[in-house]
């Protein structure tokens, strides 16, 4: 029989990752308000589901089983992803917005290295690779809308507040008018008093 993969350990880190980012995704999209933001984790937590799924069985066919160690992270995420921050705070914090390298080097770039891998296993990884890449891109464009939004929100935010402003700018001109008027008018009384008292 032939001894242990030299990939298994990669194989092990997937199916933990992905059965992680499923758990978390398909939290948050069960509390997100957006529609698309709910639209967009439910496809990736369920690329994310079916590659923990595919990866636990590929370890299995190979006469291993997934091991799992305490998820801290896994519940930190959770935690994050069902709490009252925006949406937006929630793609920064787990930085899914930095998935997508574009046409830079990524952390797959290096999993065809071994090249020991069997064929069932590199099908299985060349799909996974795919789809993750998809996924990220996916998620960068969402974090972009999302961005975007937040911006166009803030500069609403700060024209209402300008708005607010130079209507008080202007109630303390028009009162600062009244009482220069009033001053002036109480002025002219006293001097006309004082040139009757002289004559």
């Amino acid at each position: 029989m032939a001894g242990k993969p030299s990939y298994l350990g990669l194989l092990n880190a997937i199916a933990i990752a992905e059965s992680r980012a499923h758990t978390y995704l398909r939290a948050w999209a069960d509390v997100t308000p957006s529609d698309d933001v709910r639209c967009v984790l439910q496809t990736v937590a369920a690329r994310e589901g079916e590659h923990g799924m595919s990866f636990a069985k590929r370890i299995n066919e190979l006469g291993y089983e997934v091991r799992r160690k305490d998820d801290d992270d896994g519940a930190k995420a959770i935690a994050l992803v069902t709490s009252d921050c925006s949406d937006l705070e929630k793609m920064e914090a787990l930085k899914l917005h930095r998935l997508d390298r574009g046409d830079k080097p990524d952390v797959f770039d290096d999993f065809f290295k071994d090249h020991s891998i069997d064929i069932a296993t590199g099908e299985l990884l060349g799909r996974y690779i795919a789809e993750e890449r998809d996924s990220a891109r996916l998620l960068r464009q969402c974090y972009e809308q999302l961005k975007s939004a937040d911006a166009d929100s803030s500069r609403a935010a700060s024209g209402d507040r300008l708005g607010s402003l130079e209507r008080k700018v202007d109630a303390l001109c028009g009162a600062i008018d009244e009482l220069r008027d009033a001053l002036s008018e109480k002025g002219s009384k006293s001097n006309g008093s004082r040139a009757k008292a002289a004559r």
